[in-house]
């Protein structure tokens, strides 16, 4: 990358914190007022639509999806995503329709403006802490409870950029799914590591593909016998979609 092509990419890239700033602030009054009570939730769940679009077309990405089925409105559902980007968080709220809860690392509350509402509106966990990994099943039963979906990017992490995916996922949303007895939704973001890498790196707008895939079920499953093998295929379905894409 020559050094003109380095000074754009560093303007583009500040522009992604300036957008982030600027659509929380603009909004700041319906996010603040809609995360003072949990039950308040689904209508939060729209104004972060709105931020989310805001920051995903302001960058100049336009979202492709593919749906495979339609997910039922008063559904309940567990969702889980490769994880490869900052934009992995906006592109959610712009492709998912109905509300879901983001179950996310405690470090994220240390950013600067999106924390403060991340720790409002999301189940936040401390990885380090046996007893905060314990409360976030007690915490997202009763986001289940109020009508939410759940959302969670299970590689606990984000992969090297030769590699798709991390090589294991986390057992927390099987382990939730199947107790909870709610579907597993895998879903697929193709371009978000080409388009705005994690790391300083090249980034440019373009099309950000996303292939939402059917659910698969949970009923009559128990987390010791069916865990890992519920795991396993979600992860081979994604890597396999990731690797011969059929978009």
């Amino acid at each position: 990358m020559n050094w003109f092509l380095k000074i754009a990419n560093g303007i583009y890239r500040l522009w992604f914190y300036i957008l982030i700033g600027i659509a929380t602030l603009v909004l700041f009054p319906f996010l603040f007022f809609f995360t003072i009570k949990e039950t308040q939730y689904r209508t939060f769940y729209k104004v972060a639509r709105v931020w989310g679009g805001i920051i995903v077309y302001g960058m100049g990405f336009y979202p492709r999806v593919k749906r495979l089925s339609k997910l039922q409105k008063d559904k309940s559902y567990i969702l889980v995503a490769n994880h490869t980007s900052m934009i992995d968080i906006m592109m959610m709220y712009c492709v998912i329709r109905q509300p879901f809860v983001f179950v996310g690392k405690k470090e994220l509350t240390k950013l600067p403006v999106f924390g403060f509402f991340y720790k409002r509106s999301s189940i936040v966990v401390d990885r380090a802490n046996l007893r905060s990994r314990n409360a976030v099943f007690g915490q997202a039963q009763r986001r289940i409870n109020q009508g939410n979906s759940i959302c969670l990017f299970p590689e606990g992490g984000v992969p090297k950029n030769h590699k798709l995916l991390l090589d294991k996922f986390k057992d927390g949303p099987f382990r939730m799914a199947i107790d909870h007895q709610i579907p597993v939704v895998p879903i697929v973001f193709y371009d978000n590591k080409q388009g705005f890498p994690y790391k300083f790196g090249k980034a440019h707008p373009g099309k950000l593909r996303v292939k939402i895939f059917p659910p698969i079920s949970t009923k009559g499953l128990d987390s010791k016998n069916h865990k890992a093998e519920l795991r396993a295929k979600t992860r081979a379905l994604i890597y396999k979609e990731l690797s011969n894409p059929t978009f």
